[in-house]
């Protein structure tokens, strides 16, 4: 029986057949975003068995730390093919970002991911893995697009050889591999506040600031919420089928940035001012996925979908927290107050 709490959970058939299981889950890149946010929902949904049945491997040994003084220990990447061989569950989220490509040499930045995705492959025969999720990227369909950035372009091509190598693997083993093409998440353990701007318009709304948006030209995402994917995710690892299921990341609506930015202010702040060029009438950017073969997933395990705004606060609730800044009660309803 799950413990009530404020953090987000597992949800649907996937949930309650890991629950029921005695299957080890391999979370390798779990100090990251994904990876922590990910961890909290894992002991939201195993309770006390969290520790026993949960292991984390990382680019060094380290304990990592949720909210509520859950501790769990990360050893190194390179000690993942130690574990005893026992029906595992593999979640593959360590990469080198696409911010890393452009600061590093292409032969250095691709010389490292494949050795990182290598690591992981070779261990999985010898730990047990009957599945693996790879969290590949939106990039993916950006590596042959000449009018895409060069750095992402880069990042998008070592996705879609991560995509191949894992779904070779399965296809190979009888195993499972579930692969989602990632374009834009929420929730806790979000990162680079500056970078992403979801976190930047938390941040300006929760420190009192106009929430200022700085892009000179429409720009459409779409988000979901970590807990939300994991639970896809986990849907797909117990559901007995084998192969690899390809799927990319899609809310409910595709957003405009001023869009954004209004939900913000009414869950953070309502009385937040918004500040924008007067001018934004270029070329949009969008990056949203295709929702089709998602919502068919959720509706398939049984996941409820989270509203963007139910997001927000689920991501304004945390932000507070690690600022060290008072969440406003319209932060805390969304964060404390939804159904999972």
């Amino acid at each position: 029986m799950i413990p009530p709490s404020p953090y987000p959970a597992l949800t649907g058939a996937g949930a309650r057949r890991l629950a029921n299981s005695n299957d080890r889950v391999v979370v390798v890149g779990a100090g990251g975003w994904l990876g922590l946010a990910t961890l909290e929902a894992l002991h939201r949904t195993l309770g006390d068995d969290f520790h026993e049945r949960v292991a984390c491997f990382g680019s060094n040994a380290r304990v990592l730390r949720l909210r509520g003084g859950v501790e769990i220990a990360q050893a190194p990447l390179g000690e993942l093919s130690q574990l005893p061989s026992a029906p595992s569950l593999v979640l593959h989220l360590a990469f080198l970002t696409q911010e890393k490509a452009k600061t590093m040499s292409e032969a250095d930045y691709v010389a490292a991911n494949r050795a990182i995705s290598r690591q992981v492959l070779d261990a999985l025969d010898i730990i047990g893995a009957t599945g693996v999720f790879v969290a590949s990227s939106g990039a993916a369909y950006m590596a042959q697009d000449p009018a895409a950035e060069a750095s992402k372009r880069l990042y998008g091509q070592l996705k879609l050889e991560d995509e191949t190598a894992f779904t070779e693997w399965a296809e190979g083993r009888g195993a499972r591999a579930a692969i989602a093409r990632v374009f834009n998440v929420s929730g806790p353990y979000i990162n680079k506040l500056s970078s992403y701007a979801l976190a930047a318009f938390i941040a300006d709304a929760l420190a009192g600031r106009p929430i200022a948006i700085k892009a000179r030209r429409p720009v459409i995402r779409s988000y979901v919420a970590i807990s939300e994917l994991m639970s896809v995710v986990f849907g797909l690892l117990t559901d007995g089928e084998s192969g690899a299921s390809r799927f990319d990341t899609a809310g409910e609506r595709a957003l405009e940035m001023s869009e954004i930015a209004r939900a913000v202010r009414a869950v953070v702040r309502p009385s937040a001012e918004i500040s924008a060029p007067d001018d934004r009438r270029g070329t949009p950017d969008r990056y949203v996925g295709d929702r089709r073969r998602y919502r068919t997933l959720l509706e398939r395990h049984g996941v409820a979908g989270l509203d963007f705004e139910a997001q927000v606060g689920d991501t304004a609730g945390f932000m507070a927290g690690a600022l060290g800044l008072e969440s406003t009660p319209a932060a805390r309803t969304g964060t404390e107050g939804t159904t999972y």
